[in-house]
């Protein structure tokens, strides 16, 4: 039999053993995990982490204040808001939290993977464990195979280097590096085999659902073009949650300065994950959207009025047409890096879009639009063809899906694509006439897209090498 010991200190590091190396002697301020429920309560991990801050400026929908890049050192947020592609990031980014956490949660979900079947218990719950662990580690590859290699591309993905697949539990390994390609084979093979002992109503917010594990597949089958796949994925995540929050009715109401909406009274959260926990929508300041998609919001959208501060003069530069999130947690929740059921809605859209059915993603669009717009038009007319369809699609996205991880991988997902890809232009400065005003330009093949590895994971493992040609300092 196999027992973990958790020090109550740190439940982030799990220790190991076998039974026999100890004698009838648990360490002081320690948990004993040696039972079926004991392993599945072990899935429910409130407050989990994923840190945008290594690439939170590389999209065209977030912004800095001008104080904080003219006549500043550059560091990373800098070369990324002024896609700067003459300096080698590698020996700026000498560690990653979120490289460290996403590979720490995956040790977790190992850990449970590996032992729970030799726990004491009903079978039933071990599947059920090991289920749950599979589909959380299959979406902590998938963020950081997005993050760290390129956009997955049928014609390449193959060859295209990506990252260290984690499949057992060992704080020590120093894996061979995957391709996209098995990488993303890998996370399929989780999400089936974990699809058939999940539960519609899971233990708790923090385990996922059925309606999540679905989500995600449409995800993944989406991001690799198999759209008949991804839109049966939908439907099914669908006919188990379609609840969409309304945000008309919410403003009448008063919004979140008379009605508090918190995570739990948000119907359409899937999963509860964070950029940085529970409070990180209380720093409003760091989350400045660019002009571009304040613009693209318009006047009349419900998730701009009712969230964003455009008018503040300590964390605004005044006259360049910016906002910042104005919103504290306990007022309402956002997810910014889990998934919702309103995404499912548009990756069905997008469906649509790509299977040329214009007027089935528009209606896709017009039903998630009668929860957000106030005034004005609601309903979009349907365009004729499909790079207009997509346009619509992704504007949606863009205003719905906002912050963490969502724009960047769409950038990256459909820059790889022809009829899709995007040069981003950024004019800066807006309001600082003292420097001269320059246009910075990212091409959809930049090195930039592609997040080189923390020294730390660099030095520790020899066989993870860059996806990128910038060099190694050591």
């Amino acid at each position: 039999m196999k027992q973990i010991y958790i020090t109550m200190l740190s439940l982030m590091m799990l220790t190991v053993t076998s039974c026999e190396e100890y004698t009838d002697v648990t360490p002081k301020g320690a948990l004993v995990i040696e039972t079926a429920d004991q392993f599945h309560e072990l899935v429910s991990l409130p407050g989990r982490g994923y840190p945008i801050n290594n690439f939170q400026y590389l999209v065209d929908d977030q912004w800095m204040r001008e104080a904080n890049v003219i006549g500043r050192t550059p560091n990373i947020d800098i070369l990324n808001f002024t896609f700067d592609e003459s300096v080698d990031r590698v020996s700026l980014m000498t560690t990653s939290s979120f490289y460290n956490q996403a590979y720490t949660y995956i040790n977790r979900w190992n850990t449970i993977i590996s032992l729970v079947d030799n726990s004491k218990g009903d079978e039933s719950k071990k599947q059920l464990a090991k289920a749950e662990a599979k589909i959380f580690r299959a979406y902590d590859h998938f963020l950081l195979v997005n993050t760290y290699a390129k956009g997955y591309n049928p014609q390449t993905a193959a060859t295209d280097g990506g990252i260290c697949i984690m499949d057992k539990f060992d704080l020590e390994a120093q894996p061979s590096k995957s391709t996209v390609a098995q990488v993303y084979d890998f996370i399929q093979k989780d999400i089936d085999e974990a699809l058939p002992y999940l539960q519609e109503k899971p233990l708790d917010v923090y385990h996922p659902s059925l309606a999540f594990a679905y989500a995600f597949k449409a995800k993944v089958h989406l991001f690799k073009r198999e759209i008949a796949n991804a839109q049966a994925a939908a439907e099914k995540s669908l006919s188990y949650n379609n609840q969409i929050f309304d945000m008309v009715a919410y403003n009448t109401q008063g919004g979140p300065t008379a009605v508090a909406v918190p995570a739990a009274n948000n119907i359409e959260v899937l999963s509860y994950m964070y950029m940085t926990g529970y409070n990180e929508m209380n720093f409003g300041q760091l989350y400045v959207i660019s002009p571009e998609l304040r613009t693209l919001f318009g006047t009349n959208d419900a998730r701009f009025n009712l969230f964003f501060n455009s008018t503040s003069t300590t964390n605004l530069d005044q006259g360049s047409n910016t906002a910042y999130w104005g919103t504290q947690y306990t007022r309402f929740f956002y997810p910014t890096v889990g998934m919702k059921t309103t995404e499912v809605f548009l990756m069905l859209a997008e469906c649509y879009a790509r299977d040329n059915k214009f007027s089935e993603a528009v209606d896709v669009l017009n039903k998630l639009r009668a929860k957000r717009i106030l005034s004005g038009t609601v309903n979009l007319a349907v365009p004729a063809t499909r790079k207009e369809t997509m346009e619509l699609v992704v504007n949606e996205r863009r205003k719905e899906l906002l912050l963490g991880f969502n724009r960047l991988f769409d950038l990256k997902r459909l820059n790889t694509e022809a009829e899709y890809a995007k040069t981003i232009t950024r004019v800066f400065p807006l309001v600082n006439k003292t420097v001269p005003q320059k246009t910075y330009t990212l091409q959809p093949d930049s090195r930039l897209y592609i997040i080189p590895f923390p020294l730390s994971a660099l030095t520790k493992n020899p066989k993870l090498t860059l996806n990128t040609n910038e060099k190694v300092p050591f």
